[in-house]
């Protein structure tokens, strides 16, 4: 069985440490992956501290993973050795419901979609994810990411790209559509790439104007900071879709004055409380408020895609195995421009 070094958390309270786990032969459909970078998502740090329930521990988290085949069974028809892949947020499902069959695995009805780290193989297994040199994962829930992109640039696209990609393409984001994007973080600033290079006029609506302007180099046309009040009063009734990517509470009502008549206020972002909005709100304008999430394995590589053809990437930090915990306090503070991307080849050796 291959051994592949790791970083893991023993507890919930716990620093990351170099450890070594074991990654399963690859079966008949199954790909072995040469891991080259993990992007840190704020998932991560919610799972691994348990501030969205208990977590199995010790715990090896990632799920925005870049590397290469080292190896594939002997039924791999999609990929060969030395191709470069990634892997997202789920690496199963139940592949017989309608959304399963449908394209849209991440709402899968037949028991869930299987994630990446923190949850049970077939096997019955735990799953260790991406902070890792190496993972086994089946030839269908694997990507290909296209030359273009480089593989640590291309890591976060696994969730942080296609967490916007998704809800920018389903709502219609693209030439004479206004979009704002709220947040300027590791979600939001690739919204405000993907939207621009869609052909929509985008707006970055960030508690400050720090970031001002990083958000007009990605493409964004107007900036407006949502600790002024008159932002609210300026910006009333101005935009076709607005897409959340923050985890604050946020006075709801506020920003779905913001849009148009039939405009859609779409979260992403995962509040720790719940939603409070006024029926008005909504009624007054016929507008709608929704939520949506990652995607679907094909629109993942339909996402790849784009990002290759527009030259499009995540900004990223580069950092080893033992940044990791420090990253996490960085990420939590909002001191991060604006993912972090882990390189495996500074992890210790396996054995």
């Amino acid at each position: 069985m291959p051994q592949a070094a790791a970083y893991a958390a023993h507890s919930a309270d716990a620093t990351f440490a170099p450890t070594t786990i074991t990654r399963r032969e690859p079966g008949p459909t199954e790909v072995l992956i040469d891991i080259a970078w993990a992007g840190i998502c704020h998932s991560d740090i919610h799972t691994a501290r348990e501030e969205w329930g208990t977590a199995h521990f010790p715990l090896v988290p990632g799920h925005e993973i870049a590397g290469t085949v080292a190896q594939i069974g002997s039924e791999v028809t999609k990929f060969a050795v030395g191709d470069r892949v990634g892997v997202g947020v789920f690496v199963d499902s139940c592949r017989e419901c309608p959304e399963c069959l449908g394209g849209t695995e991440q709402y899968c009805s037949g028991g869930g979609m299987m994630g990446t780290y923190n949850s049970k193989g077939r096997d019955g297994l735990w799953n260790d994810g991406g902070y890792s040199t190496a993972i086994t994962v089946e030839q269908d829930y694997t990507l290909r990411i296209p030359e273009g992109i480089e593989l640590a640039e291309a890591a976060p696209l696994l969730c942080a790209g296609i967490t916007l990609y998704s809800p920018l393409r389903h709502w219609g984001a693209g030439p004479g559509k206004k979009v704002a994007i709220v947040g300027m973080g590791g979600l939001g600033h690739m919204g405000v790439k993907i939207a621009a290079a869609m052909g929509a006029e985008v707006t970055v609506l960030s508690q400050t104007l720090s970031k001002k302007e990083d958000g007009e180099r990605f493409g964004a046309t107007h900036y407006h900071a949502t600790s002024d009040p008159e932002t609210f009063r300026t910006l009333a009734r101005s935009f076709d879709l607005i897409i959340s990517t923050v985890s604050a509470d946020l006075d709801m009502n506020a920003f779905l004055g913001l849009l148009k008549v039939d405009g859609t206020l779409v979260n992403v972002g995962l509040p720790e409380n719940p939603l409070s909005v006024k029926a008005g709100a909504l009624a007054g304008a016929r507008r709608s408020l929704s939520g949506s999430n990652i995607g679907g394995i094909g629109e993942t590589q339909e996402m790849l895609d784009f990002c290759a053809e527009h030259g499009l990437g995540a900004t990223v930090e580069k950092i080893g195995g033992d940044d990791i915990t420090a990253a996490y306090d960085r990420v939590v503070a909002s001191d991060v421009r604006y993912r972090f991307v882990i390189d495996t080849s500074t992890f210790p050796p396996a054995g």
